[in-house]
């Protein structure tokens, strides 16, 4: 059966739907506490990220970066398991894709992101994709310019520990029709956030960055003034929220993520991966702590792009 994929066609948020930038993810829970005087003066939870852009002692770009955090059950029915929250680029370096396809294997369950027919064959490498996808049309454009490569291209979904744990089309397009979105709406709110960034001081230097790296044909430059503008995200994937803060594309996507995690906890499994989108992760972050009582212990990094 050929396998059908359903691309987003997230358009204004290209690089939103890559990637989650904030404020640096501990790394690791046994890391030292600040003093007392810190402590007292936090008003809000620290943000953490899955995604950042390494920098040497000069201030300069070496590599941009993709978190592997691990969160443990320490009580209740799950006690003893562990799921790793993997953050996703869709281009990357070979070398990138190589490492994961390695750690995949380590995995009682290994849970990925893909918009398709949960029925039909996992993706192979080269596939034909079918369905409107002027999104994937982007990044293979990206991946062309910036001289990487295309995760659907790498990743070796074929093991038997990949479970499918995304929306069908057809689950996709029935819950964005049952909030009444569409879209052309989630573009709308979309650009608004992104269109507030561009015309921001920093948004112009980066567009003007862009532009220079573009016409100079500089793929390292290209690469890094990209990798800074990730900075500027927050906003964009925020924009994607309906009035209750919800999306179909990401918060009710993460929702069928966990349903499919609680089933592959209830069958015994112990040692579980979601392999998914870095922007979806903060949100899966937070539900984990929240709403599964789950405790983050690592964090680890791995190089996706290399700046220099």
């Amino acid at each position: 059966m050929r396998m059908r994929i359903f691309q987003l066609p997230v358009v204004a948020t290209l690089l939103g739907l890559f990637f989650y930038v904030s404020s640096p993810l501990p790394s690791s829970a046994q890391e030292k506490k600040q003093d007392d005087n810190q402590a007292s003066e936090k008003k809000q939870p620290e943000k953490v990220s899955f995604l950042r852009v390494k920098k040497d002692a000069k201030g300069n770009p070496e590599s941009l970066d993709v978190a592997i955090a691990r969160y443990e059950f320490k009580d209740g029915p799950n006690k003893g398991a562990y799921v790793d929250l993997i953050g996703a680029v869709h281009v990357g370096s070979r070398e990138y894709y190589k490492e994961l396809n390695k750690r995949f294997k380590n995995y009682d369950s290994m849970l990925y992101e893909l918009v398709a027919d949960p029925s039909a064959n996992k993706p192979l490498p080269g596939a034909e994709r079918g369905g409107f996808n002027p999104l994937g049309a982007m990044q293979t454009g990206m991946k062309d310019v910036l001289k990487l490569t295309f995760q659907l291209d790498e990743v070796d979904y074929t093991p038997s520990n990949f479970v499918h744990a995304d929306m069908s089309p057809e689950d996709f397009q029935e819950d964005m029709k049952a909030r009444g979105d569409g879209f052309v709406a989630m573009f709308a709110r979309a650009m608004g956030a992104g269109l507030a960034v561009q015309n921001s001081k920093k948004g112009s230097t980066q567009q003007a960055e862009l532009m220079a790296a573009v016409l100079a044909k500089d793929t390292i430059r290209l690469r890094r003034v990209m990798a800074d503008q990730f900075e500027s995200m927050d906003s964009q994937m925020a924009g994607l929220a309906d009035k209750n803060g919800k999306s179909t594309l990401l918060t009710e996507r993460n929702t069928k993520a966990f349903k499919v995690m609680e089933k592959e906890m209830a069958s015994g499994k112990k040692s579980l991966g979601i392999f998914y989108g870095a922007g979806h992760l903060l949100d899966m972050h937070q539900r984990l702590i929240r709403d599964y009582k789950a405790t983050p212990t690592t964090v680890e990094w791995l190089e996706a792009w290399p700046l220099k």
